[in-house]
């Protein structure tokens, strides 16, 4: 993970800038460039395992292509997990959902993967802390 952004952004010029771009996310203003590893994309291919159970279990819940976590509005935070599961049934009280795969609740994620490589400052700490707050149950 590398920090390269000299200036500070905000998390409207984030979302306008590298919303599709899966390889930046932003933690207070500061762009980063995740630098996935072979390993850590290996990995993050419980996706699949996770998916077959929602369909097994015909649960409402679903895993998003690409999804940002905004987490707190006071702070130009958003996180890109590796994995996250929805709930479908919880989404029409995000408010950006419609227009941006942005989620600011809690209540909305049932489970956020964070797989761990070179970044375990951030991953064992900060996005931590960060969902829990949030309220993220796993």
């Amino acid at each position: 993970m590398t920090y390269i952004s000299p200036k500070t952004l905000t998390f409207e010029n984030f979302l306008s800038q590298y919303r599709d771009n899966p390889r930046y996310e932003l933690a207070d203003g500061e762009l980063i460039d995740m630098e996935p590893t072979g390993p850590h994309e290996t990995a993050s291919g419980i996706a699949t395992q996770v998916g077959i159970y929602l369909v097994a279990e015909q649960l409402p819940w679903f895993i998003p292509r690409t999804c940002l976590i905004y987490p707190f509005a006071d702070t130009a935070t958003a996180r890109r997990p590796d994995v996250v599961v929805l709930d479908e049934t919880a989404l029409d009280r995000e408010p950006l959902w419609e227009r941006e795969p942005v989620i600011t609740m809690g209540r909305s994620i049932k489970l956020v993967v964070e797989v761990v490589s070179t970044n375990w400052e951030t991953g064992y700490a900060q996005k931590v802390e960060e969902y829990a707050l949030l309220g993220i149950p796993e």
